[in-house]
């Protein structure tokens, strides 16, 4: 990850612009993640604050979030003691990945207090503190870290705020001249003997060297002569507080292909983040791999994405990687589950087949029936089989019928007769069953699409449908239930061109949006025969790019997502209908006309988009 100290250095001066606006809203929509509403300031707007132990992560965001319905204990505290504050003061400690909130607020009996909210950057260590400055000791934090955890500091509710340990790396905005550099780099030691061996040296005739001079080059072949068994990627790691190696291998790259020394190439990137020359990127190698900087990357080869802020180049990056993990880790037993019920489906169809090619042959026993019939004064008691001649048959062939001895001759003839009604009978039954399975291969597909492209709270959703289809249990515990909200989240999009676009993503969303939001004469769109979602454009003014743009997005949100030339059939609302006990989101049509297209996710992505109730 390069989320190092440069980049909290760089997002700290973009927090700074919020120094005198005030917190309006706080919401916790997951469990790691904060969203304050700001302000006032030069720079109001939403300042995610992220503990996740994947992508912890601080930055201004343009994201939509689902709150659930009752805020976590945390998000609440933080309400009461930050929601109106006033923002005095961002602040990095050190060069490390950790920003310190200085917020001033007035309770409702009018004392104002301090308070300090402190963001720790730190991987799967990540966490998001309220602390009392005055003093030091902890209100709450997002993650609570307990003695049996943590030896060394612990993070509970009345204990004292510890700082992380410090590892004993020198701040590299702090380092001015080449001597400081490579004292830095090498240590005290491996400096005092460069020195040494200088001030040992003799003097070389016929050459001017000035004294400081002399003493970064010594410090230079010592640095190479002690460090020998260390990179130079691997030395400005180990020497200076938040270089992260990817921006270490940058520095190095630079020395190496300017043909300039490490010192130098150190000196001209450290000026520029002194003073704020930002250039925020993403850059996508040939693998797919991503990296992203506040300065460029020129080591990296690959295709380059340029932003205006550090905010918008870590909201691209990151985009919803968080909230996809969270939804793999809590899909998986739904993926599983229903996976399975496909797969018994399947079998089940493999098995009707199988009788139905026998049913075929139901013909057979009504021939046999009726040749023991006519032959009936031929057979005893107690035959175990006979042969006799097939009138039926072209060539009058014999025939030898199996019989079961402890029944008459007219019982044997009754018995294939009975077969071959069964059998008969039970083409049509078998056929319904094939149809039923069928169908319900149909509604799994499009459930484990849905899936694939569920959010947090489309997951509820459809773990509700499959309870209330009778596929699973209901897990909530005794008590009064949840209300459900009368109207699911739908995605809307803008066209290009204006028009309102309507996404659902699940069963749930789509029945709304087809049944109940549009109108007759909204346009309805549809992946042909492939799994995906229902995409409505309200109204009938719009043009070619509105049309391609809904048909992108009824592709992407489908089965077909990755596939070019998608079929997507588009028809009025007026002619799609709901068949009776049909499965929820199972729709016909009819006067539709078929596109093909391929989804241009660039363009897509350009489209502006929310969420509405």
């Amino acid at each position: 990850m390069a989320l190092d100290g440069i980049v909290i250095h760089a997002i700290v001066e973009e927090l700074g612009r919020s120094i005198g606006a005030r917190i309006h809203k706080i919401h916790q929509p997951t469990d790691n993640d904060l969203v304050f509403g700001i302000r006032g300031g030069s720079n109001p707007g939403k300042l995610l604050l992220s503990a996740n132990p994947t992508y912890p992560r601080v930055h201004w965001t343009n994201a939509s979030y689902m709150n659930p319905l009752e805020a976590p204990m945390f998000c609440m505290l933080l309400r009461k003691h930050c929601e109106g504050a006033v923002i005095e003061g961002v602040r990095q400690i050190g060069r490390e990945r950790i920003i310190h909130i200085d917020v001033r607020h007035r309770d409702e009996l009018g004392d104002v207090s301090a308070k300090t909210i402190i963001i720790e950057i730190m991987g799967r260590h990540s966490n998001v503190i309220l602390l009392d400055p005055s003093t030091g000791n902890i209100h709450d934090g997002i993650h609570h870290v307990t003695p049996a955890i943590s030896s060394f500091r612990i993070v509970m509710p009345g204990s004292r705020y510890t700082a992380p340990p410090d590892q004993g790396k020198v701040d590299p905005l702090a380092i001015r001249s080449e001597e400081q550099f490579w004292s830095a780099l090498n240590g005290r030691e491996q400096a005092e003997a460069a020195d040494g061996a200088e001030s040992g040296r003799p003097e070389q005739v016929g050459r001017s060297v000035s004294s400081p001079e002399q003493a970064a080059l010594s410090a230079e072949r010592a640095a190479q002569s002690a460090s020998a068994a260390l990179t130079p990627q691997q030395q400005l790691v180990q020497a200076f507080s938040g270089l992260s190696p990817l921006l270490a291998k940058e520095l190095v790259f630079r020395s190496e292909s300017q043909g300039v020394s490490l010192w130098e190439s150190f000196s001209r990137f450290t000026e520029q983040i002194r003073t704020g020359s930002y250039a925020p990127n993403i850059v996508t190698d040939a693998k797919g791999k991503s990296f992203f900087s506040v300065t460029e990357l020129t080591h990296v080869e690959g295709e380059v994405e340029r932003f205006e802020t550090v905010s918008e180049c870590l909201e691209a990056y990151y985009g919803d990687k968080a909230e996809r993990d969270t939804v793999k880790q809590r899909v998986a037993d739904l993926i599983r589950f229903v996976q399975n019920e496909k797969v018994k489906n399947t079998k089940k169809i493999d098995k009707l087949q199988d009788t139905l090619e026998e049913a075929k042959d139901a013909d057979k026993y009504r021939v046999l029936g009726e040749l023991v019939t006519a032959y009936m004064h031929q057979i005893q008691r107690g035959d175990k089989s006979v042969e006799l001649v097939n009138f039926y048959h072209e060539e009058q062939a014999t025939v030898k019928i199996e019989l079961d001895p402890q029944l008459t001759p007219s019982d044997n003839a009754q018995r294939y007769f009975r077969r071959y009604t069964k059998h008969k009978n039970s083409i049509a039954i078998v056929g319904e069953q094939m149809e039923l399975a069928q169908s319900e291969i149909q509604y799994l597909e499009s459930l484990l699409q849905q899936l694939d492209n569920a959010s947090l709270s489309d997951i509820e959703e459809i773990r509700e449908e499959l309870v209330e289809q009778g596929y699973l249990r209901d897990r909530a515990k005794r008590g009064p239930k949840k209300k459900k909200p009368a109207r699911p989240t739908l995605l809307c999009y803008t066209s290009s061109e204006g028009a309102q676009i309507y996404v659902g993503k699940n069963n749930t969303q789509n029945e709304y949006l087809t049944n109940r939001l549009a109108s007759p004469a909204d346009t309805w769109l549809h992946t042909k025969d492939i799994p995906g979602s229902h995409v409505v454009i309200r109204g009938g003014d719009f043009g070619d790019a509105t049309l391609e743009e809904a048909a992108m997005l009824s592709a992407h949100f489908s089965q077909a997502r990755s596939s070019s030339l998608v079929p997507v059939d588009y028809t009025f609302i007026r002619h799609v209908r709901k068949p009776s006990g049909a499965k929820p989101g199972f729709v016909i049509y009819d006067h539709q006309k078929t596109l093909f297209i391929t989804p241009d996710e660039q363009r897509l992505k350009q489209l502006p988009s929310r969420s509405v109730n």
